[in-house]
């Protein structure tokens, strides 16, 4: 039986040191630049690092030279087996609107380890609150208006099931 908690102790300790001293903003930048690749760049951001989080405060990003994105706080939290991104106070572009809301309340993005190849993803928007998830295997996106109102500028690419209106695209 102690042997048994050793090595439980031990696995604890390795995980916890391995997630508290994990190198986030090194982890960060390493995003940024592949990002850079693609043309979209974080701009103006202050970041402080957490025991298992990174903030991030008041990035502005920006796709092939054209800021399209005002961000008030990003929030990357992790445990190494599940991690999430909360994203605050998105302001869009007025020329996005037609295909986003103008302002992001607040965009949540969640991963587990159990689900490897699924991201989830809620949102509390202009068009009301949002549910979906990105299988990155299949490279779909698939969103869920729930309580949907003033879809009128997105409504001709929504479809509509007896669950209310949806979204799906292929990345």
């Amino acid at each position: 039986m102690q042997m048994v908690k050793k090595i439980f102790l031990g696995a604890a300790l390795i995980w916890l040191g391995t997630t508290v001293f994990m190198p986030k903003k090194e982890l960060y930048y390493k995003l940024e630049e592949i990002l850079a690749k693609k043309d979209i760049r974080i701009n103006g951001e202050t970041i402080k690092e957490g025991w298992f989080s990174l903030d991030v405060y008041h990035p502005t990003v920006s796709i092939k030279g054209i800021d399209i994105a005002t961000i008030e706080k990003m929030k990357l939290f992790t445990l190494l087996f599940s991690s999430e991104i909360k994203i605050q106070n998105v302001l869009l572009d007025k020329s996005l609107k037609e295909t986003a809301p103008e302002h992001i309340k607040v965009l949540t993005f969640r991963h587990t380890l159990l689900s490897l190849f699924k991201v989830s993803l809620d949102a509390n928007c202009d068009f009301g609150a949002v549910e979906g998830d990105v299988n990155l295997k299949e490279r779909k996106l698939h969103l869920d208006l729930i309580e949907a109102k003033n879809i009128q500028a997105i409504q001709t690419r929504l479809r509509q099931n007896e669950k209310g209106w949806y979204y799906e695209t292929s990345f």
